[in-house]
């Protein structure tokens, strides 16, 4: 068994007619629990859906992942909402609590104006936050990517909202073991997304030997990552509470890798006509250049090697 299916899954619905309580009702079908012995199963779902819309697949993992931490806290979700999970802390921004409630702003938010709640870093606490409420404004013009445009990720601005509604003690976000398990579920996104593009270029080689060449150095690759974190998957199952840090950190720079050798060799697949051409690869790649920069490239590469250097010494 591996992660991906050989076939091309089925086509998803367009995002913006799926999304809200049906999205949400999907992900809780849909999705195991990480770490609760089907994590292979969640990023089965998780890739498949890459595989097929990414954007869609960005918000139902985010929506997923903030499930899966509410419970790892023991708190309850509000009602049908749909979900999102806020953390960045990019260049300075990011939420601060002062005087019981919620200031600042916190770049990247997905779904800023379809979400119903998202989970808010601020410092070392975590908030369930309302993002309905007029306190919470999305920046507008702050998201004008070449590729994740419906992702909706924009800056978003918190004007004194409330942090009534805590979720676990100081630090939980980060020191809980479900953090690398959610990572390992994003990889399994970029995975699906990279399957995706494979769909949409293997038919455009012909018989051309150099494009030939590439497919098959893509098939390879994709191989060994979908491998790589179905091991992972396993690993987690077989022992929830280890430290997996290593493990998902290697999966997700292993995804990454992936990502970059697709946008190298697929256009060279697709050429001009194959990229400016609908159906094409084209939307899709853009997609996945913008998505997979949420691995934070050599910042990333230098903390696995500096803790792998640490392991062995």
């Amino acid at each position: 068994m591996t992660l991906l299916d050989p076939r091309p899954p089925d086509p998803v619905p367009d995002p913006s007619a799926a999304l809200g309580p049906a999205l949400a009702a999907a992900v809780r079908d849909a999705l195991p629990r990480p770490g609760h012995g089907d994590t292979a199963g969640r990023w089965r779902t998780l890739a498949r859906w890459g595989r097929t819309d990414l954007v869609l697949a960005r918000l139902a993992e985010g929506h997923a992942d903030a499930l899966a931490i509410l419970a790892e806290a023991g708190c309850d979700p509000v009602g049908r909402a749909l979900y999102g999970v806020w953390a960045a802390r990019s260049a300075g921004t990011g939420a601060v609590l002062r005087d019981g409630a919620l200031h600042g702003v916190v770049r990247f938010c997905s779904g800023a104006h379809r979400l119903d709640r998202a989970l808010v870093v601020a410092g070392d606490a975590l908030v369930d936050v309302d993002v309905r409420d007029p306190r919470v404004r999305p920046v507008m013009g702050t998201w004008n990517p070449a590729g994740m445009v419906a992702s909706d990720s924009v800056d978003v601005e918190f004007q004194g909202v409330p942090a009534d509604r805590r979720v676990g003690p100081p630090g939980f976000y980060t020191a809980r073991p479900g953090f690398w398990f959610g990572g390992g579920g994003v990889a399994a996104v970029w995975l699906g997304g990279a399957a995706g593009v494979l769909d949409d270029v293997r038919g455009l080689a012909g018989g051309d030997p150099h494009r030939l060449a590439h497919v098959g150095a893509l098939h390879t690759a994709l191989a060994a990552t979908d491998a790589l974190l179905e091991r992972t998957a396993h690993d987690i199952d077989a022992d929830p509470a280890a430290d997996h840090t290593t493990a998902v950190w290697t999966a997700r720079a292993a995804a990454e890798e992936l990502v970059r050798t697709v946008l190298d060799r697929a256009p060279r697949i697709a050429g001009t006509t194959g990229l400016t051409r609908e159906p094409g690869p084209g939307l899709r790649l853009a997609d996945l250049g913008v998505y997979v920069r949420q691995h934070h490239a050599e910042l990333d590469l230098a903390a696995l090697g500096a803790r792998l250097t640490e392991e062995s010494a």
